[in-house]
């Protein structure tokens, strides 16, 4: 009878027990989690910046005389070179223009030696007749009034002098925007664009308007990545700084870059809402891939060089917002022997997968990085066990 009382209390605490430690063990590995070390780390904190490619040396060509494009040398895609020409504007209105002041100039230049004739007779009766007056021979008044004729006949010379300037001025003009019926390209380079075509009317100015621009030429061995930094991060942005760009037509190739010039002012840029300055990153190698001016792309420029720092991975980072008084707090939960403890942290610089620690945790601390789906619901306290599986760099979590 004892036997089967014995036996039967055997049954039932196994009966109970199972369920129990069962119960028991699927709690903690529920609360199986990643913990690693608070160790030096070295970091090179960098901002991301989009934007596109654009020449560095590029002009637009436009016409400074209106006129009919009776010639064109070029097509899209040539190459040029400085002082090439390129097109030519009808330029008889100009060349009549020309023969006409220089028909001026050449009359003005007649009457001038004309002047120079009735001057020099002048000026010998007028030391005739000086003589004369000196030894009493001549009145007073013949001599006035002939003294009078050789001095206006001096200021007629001066003013024909000065006229010819003017027309002479004239000729110059008349003679450039001649010239200007010759268009040649600036640069050595590529016509990257060529808005007109041979029969066209080209217009003078720099309006918006059919024919105000001729072609664009620009140095292809010349590129810049253009990226628009947001206004959060432009302070930490300086000439110089290394960059990695990256065009949307090329992902798997990476270029090299340096800050080359950063906008004084900002600018809003369409689908942001805080304000963009422009920076300019110029490639310090191109020839890598085939880049084209307007390609999209993605720059990473680099801050701060590699600095060894404490840091933990990003992924084990809870960052909590207090609406009320306008504050984010960051968070990190410390593993000591199975029990979690919520520790307020400050943060410096970081990249991709580690952020570098200021305040609140000692270099040598486990911290607990994951998984997500537990560490978000973690409260301090909480029992846990240690998780041998690695888990991959994710982005930091939000409560």
């Amino acid at each position: 009878m004892l036997k089967k009382i014995i036996v039967g209390v055997i049954i039932l605490s196994v009966v109970i027990g199972i369920p129990l430690a069962r119960k028991h063990f699927k709690a903690d590995r529920s609360k199986a989690v990643d913990v690693e070390k608070v160790t030096m780390h070295s970091i090179k904190a960098s901002i991301l910046a989009s934007g596109q490619l654009i020449h560095e040396t590029q002009v637009q060509l436009s016409s400074e005389v209106i006129g009919k494009v009776t010639q064109l040398f070029v097509a899209e895609g040539d190459t040029v070179k400085k002082g090439q020409l390129v097109l030519t504007i009808d330029d008889e209105n100009f060349k009549a223009a020309v023969e006409q002041q220089q028909a001026a100039v050449d009359q003005q230049l007649i009457a001038i030696d004309r002047q120079k004739k009735v001057l020099e007779n002048l000026q010998s009766q007028w030391y005739r007749k000086k003589d004369l007056f000196e030894h009493k021979l001549l009145d007073k008044d013949a001599y006035e009034a002939l003294t009078n004729q050789y001095e206006v006949a001096k200021i007629d010379l001066k003013g024909s002098y000065e006229q010819l300037k003017q027309v002479q001025a004239t000729l110059d003009q008349s003679k450039d925007r001649l010239s200007k019926t010759q268009v040649v390209s600036p640069i050595d380079g590529t016509i990257t664009s060529l808005d007109i075509k041979q029969g066209e009317t080209a217009i003078s100015g720099t309006t918006n308007i059919a024919g105000s621009s001729l072609m664009t030429i620009a140095d292809p061995n010349t590129m810049l990545a253009e990226v628009n930094v947001d206004e959060a991060d432009i302070a930490h942005v300086e000439l110089g700084q290394q960059a990695e760009i990256i065009a949307i037509s090329y992902p798997g190739q990476s270029l090299t870059g340096v800050v080359e010039s950063i906008a004084s002012s900002a600018k809003i840029v369409p689908g942001r809402q805080s304000l963009s300055f422009s920076v300019k990153l110029k490639l310090v190698e191109n020839d890598k891939v085939n880049l084209r001016p307007g390609m999209s792309c993605r720059a990473e420029v680099f801050t701060e060089g590699d600095q060894s720092l404490l840091s933990v991975p990003v992924r084990s980072i809870i960052v909590k917002e207090d609406k009320e008084k306008s504050q984010v707090k960051n968070f990190v939960f410390t593993y000591d022997n199975g029990s979690t403890h919520k520790v307020e942290i400050e943060t410096g610089i970081s990249d991709d997968d580690f952020q570098q620690i200021t305040s609140g945790l000692a270099e040598g601390q486990s911290i607990i990085t994951g998984p997500d789906k537990i560490l978000r619901h973690l409260k301090d306290g909480d029992k846990v066990v240690k998780n041998a599986d690695s888990t991959q760099p994710k982005d930091k979590i939000s409560q």
